[in-house]
């Protein structure tokens, strides 16, 4: 846990926001990669990331100012607060924020949309791994108490007064899991765009797989609000993104009837 990777003064870099650059560049790198392989337009892919990553972050904050409206609606102020704008966010907030910017910007530009959408699954699954690793490293997105052998425990005041992060008790390390997971689909993501597939069926893959990792891991996280039936509102989202990407996957192979080859240019 180090959430101040630079202090000079009252001043500050948070590793968390470093970090979170870092997955952005490395997703946008990857990503621009396979818009290359698959002769897009690379640069209009490029606009497309940072369009999609200004609205993700607008979306993430909105979401989580929602879950905790009661919160907020008693304490105005801290929608604004140091705290706010440090917190990640909910990540299902900010996809839904960017898949909405990104239908909008490819109908405009007249990219392809499904053989777009699938050049951003593999970078947006290794940019969000290498996000969870600074949540990790700041002390938000914590989990339940644990008495695991592998439970973590936080020791950062800074980290107990900015989140609420609990500190010198046992707990799940759902950031850690949640990185490691969106690591594997990654790698699964890049293996499976190596062989001919019809248009879509990444993405699709990509919502199936990420949301079942996130139902998951969302019962060993520590959450304020109340679930809504047995589920989480995040929980819940994770849910319909699953069926999103089952009815994407089966629509494309039967309007395709046979995988398409993966086109490729010159590298």
């Amino acid at each position: 846990m180090f959430p101040k990777l630079i202090t000079i003064g009252n001043f500050f870099i948070p590793t968390y926001g470093v970090l979170v650059a870092l997955g952005f560049l490395a997703g946008l790198w990857m990503t621009n990669r396979l818009a290359k392989r698959s002769g897009v337009n690379a640069q209009r892919v490029t606009d497309l990331a940072i369009y999609c990553a200004i609205a993700g972050v607008i979306g993430a904050k909105l979401l989580l100012i929602a879950l905790e409206f009661d919160e907020f609606r008693r304490n105005p102020s801290e929608v604004f607060s140091l705290a706010t704008l440090q917190a990640g966010g909910v990540f299902s907030g900010g996809f839904l924020a960017a898949l909405l910017v990104a239908v909008w910007y490819m109908r405009k530009h007249q990219l392809p949309g499904l053989m777009t959408a699938d050049i951003f699954a593999p970078g947006l699954a290794l940019g969000h791994a290498i996000g969870r690793l600074g949540c990790f490293s700041a002390g938000c997105c914590y989990g339940v108490a644990s008495d695991r052998p592998w439970a973590v425990i936080f020791t950062n005041k800074f980290s107990h007064e900015a989140f609420s992060t609990p500190i010198n008790i046992p707990v799940h390390p759902t950031q850690l899991y949640e990185a490691f997971a969106e690591l594997v689909i990654f790698g699964l993501l890049l293996w499976r765009f190596g062989k001919p597939h019809a248009a879509g069926q990444i993405i699709g893959w990509y919502l199936m797989l990420y949301s079942v990792a996130r139902v998951w891991i969302e019962f060993y996280r520590f959450h304020e609000q109340a679930p809504v039936g047995p589920l989480t509102v995040t929980q819940w989202i994770g849910v319909g993104l699953f069926f999103a990407g089952l009815w994407l996957i089966n629509r494309t192979r039967n309007r395709t009837g046979a995988a398409q080859p993966v086109v490729r240019t010159a590298r």
